[in-house]
This record gives C-alpha cells, sequence and structure tokens, in this order.
C-alpha cells in the first residue's frame, strides 16, 4: 500500500526535476550552441585534418603521422617561431606586466593633472596595430629614423631594431609596452581599490615604501595581476600582426601583388607560430600540416593557463 501511494509522488518528482533540468538547458541553450559551433566542432575538425592530407581544393585523404612529422622534422619555421614565441610569452609578458603595475602606481600618485597623464598614456593603446607598427618601424630606422639619431647625438650605439637579429624582438617588445594603456587601466582599478586603512596601519608599523606595496599593495592587487598574466599569455601565444607588419616592413616589402616575402625577417626572429599556421594553410595549401601547428598552439596555451591557475597562489592571498 505504502508503496503505491508513494509511486504517484515519485513520478511527479522525476517529471518536477525533467522541467527542471529541460528549463536549465534551455537557459544555457545559447551558450552551448555557440560553444559547439565555434569551439568543439571547430576543435574536432583541426585534429581530424591533422591526420589527413588536404589542401582546400581536393577530398582529404589519410595519411597518419605523417603531417605531424613532417611539422617537426622537416618544416623549417616551426623550430624557431616556437622559440620566438615562447622568448615573447616569458619577457614581454612580465615586462607589460611590471610596466602596467609601474605606470599605474605613477598615476595614481599623480596630484596634479592625472587626467592628462592617463590620457596620455592610454591613447597609444587606440592606435591601429598596422598604422602603430608601421611608425615604430620608420621612427627605429637604423639610417633614417630619429631614434638612432637622437642616441647618436648623446653618444650612445645605435642599434639595428627591427633589422638586427639581436633587437628584433627587443623591439617589438618595446612596441608592446608603448601601447601599455589597457593595462594600466585596470591596475590603476585595482590600486584605487585598496583600502586606505591598511596603508595607514603598515605606516604606525613603520613600514617602508617597498614594504607597504609587498605586504600590502600586492596581495590586494593579485587577482588582477594572476588575470593579467593568463590574458598576456593567451594574447602572445597568438601574436601575429606586429612582427608580421613588422618584418613586411624593415625588409621593404610593404605591399603589392607578385612580391614574394619570407616570414621572419631578419632571420626568422620576428617567426611566431601563428604565422606559420598561415604560412603552411593559405601560402602552402597544407592544411593538414597547419592543423598540426594549431593544435601545437593551442596544447601550448592551455598548458600555460593550466600552470598558472594552479599557482595561482603566487598571485593570490589566501583569502582570495
Amino acid at each position: 500500500m505504502a508503496a503505491t501511494a508513494l509511486h504517484p509522488a515519485g513520478r511527479a518528482l522525476r517529471s518536477r526535476r525533467r522541467r527542471s533540468t529541460l528549463r536549465t538547458l534551455g537557459f544555457l541553450s545559447p551558450w552551448l550552441i555557440g560553444f559547439a559551433v565555434f569551439f568543439v566542432y571547430p576543435l574536432v575538425s583541426t585534429v581530424y585534418f591533422s591526420f589527413m592530407k588536404y589542401d582546400g581544393f581536393a577530398p582529404p585523404t589519410w595519411v597518419g603521422l605523417k603531417n605531424w612529422s613532417y611539422v617537426f622534422n622537416d618544416y623549417p619555421f616551426f623550430w624557431p617561431a616556437l622559440r620566438n614565441t615562447l622568448w615573447l610569452v616569458a619577457v614581454m609578458v612580465s615586462l607589460r606586466v611590471l610596466f602596467g603595475i609601474g605606470i599605474g602606481l605613477l598615476i595614481t600618485k599623480i596630484k596634479t593633472g592625472a587626467g592628462v597623464f592617463r590620457t596620455l598614456f592610454y591613447l597609444p593603446y587606440l592606435a591601429p596595430p598596422v598604422a602603430a607598427t608601421m611608425s615604430f618601424v620608420f621612427l627605429l630606422n637604423p639610417g633614417t629614423g630619429p631614434a638612432n639619431t637622437i642616441l647618436e647625438g648623446i653618444g650612445l650605439p645605435a642599434p639595428g631594431w627591427f633589422t638586427d637579429p639581436a633587437w628584433s624582438k627587443p623591439s617589438l617588445t618595446i612596441l608592446a609596452l608603448w601601447g601599455i594603456g589597457d593595462l594600466m587601466v585596470i591596475f590603476m582599478a585595482a590600486l584605487l581599490d585598496v583600502p586606505k586603512e591598511q596603508y595607514e596601519a603598515a605606516e604606525l608599523d613603520g613600514a617602508r615604501a617597498w614594504q607597504r606595496f609587498r605586504y600590502v599593495t600586492l596581495p590586494n592587487i593579485s587577482p588582477i595581476v594572476l588575470f593579467a598574466v593568463v590574458t598576456g599569455v593567451i594574447a602572445t601565444m597568438q601574436y601575429y600582426t606586429e612582427p608580421l607588419v613588422a618584418a613586411k616592413v624593415a625588409s621593404g616589402v610593404i605591399g603589392g601583388s607578385g612580391q614574394q616575402f619570407e616570414p621572419g625577417y631578419p632571420d626568422r626572429t620576428t617567426l611566431t607560430v601563428p604565422q606559420t599556421v598561415h604560412n603552411l594553410g593559405f601560402q602552402r595549401f597544407d592544411t593538414g600540416a597547419a592543423c598540426v601547428v594549431g593544435l601545437v598552439l593551442f596544447t601550448l596555451a592551455m598548458a600555460f593557463t593550466a600552470f598558472l591557475m594552479r599557482r595561482r597562489s603566487g598571485f593570490m592571498s589566501a583569502e582570495d
């Protein structure tokens, strides 16, 4: 009798749960559709084509691991591009975060004209990447650029900048530091949100400027530092436009039909992994090998992000 009486109640409970699940899926459906169309399908297709010989015209044919072997053993641009990309991740991201914090601190300490300085530091970030890169290459031109003229005028050595393999990546880093306005804004917001009472308590305890920054400022802005590092790593792993434009302008190949250009000028030092994807997929029409490089890039970005998230205790305080 009891089991018979509970049976309709159990069915009603299951019905309510089913309706709740369907309602939840209905609310999530826009995100689920977007996730499936713009992430799952491209990722599965990339894995599929990485084992195929496909030029975009003829039907794909199975070749197994030949694409992977070609990229890792025979493709001449992959390893230089990977080394350059890792160098930019280590150096460019670190310096951008440090400069962003430093400029944010500077602006928050200025009593007069803070709005003017804030605007001046933020404006370069709004410059189109292609125009900004071309301007930088011309400014740093070793023969006619004003940068070397000023350096020689004050008795300092004048580097070759984008035409010198030893200076090409540092030149790209300087360009990235020039457009530091995005990080400046988010660090300023975080710095202004630090409780003043903590600074006052630290001063009463005799803490100096560095100690106040180390034990008060940094723990409070650590989530923003983590955000800046993670997004910076992901963006640098996709670094494409600036090094490509800089290499073309510095080598004299600015545009025009019929011009041949080998990416990475000078001496493959501005070559990045996304450039090899374009070179393989759209210049050599080797879609399978391009998918291999794309998967390597995706794996590296995910690995860096997972490592940083697991090590977030180094960025965030225990309370976070």
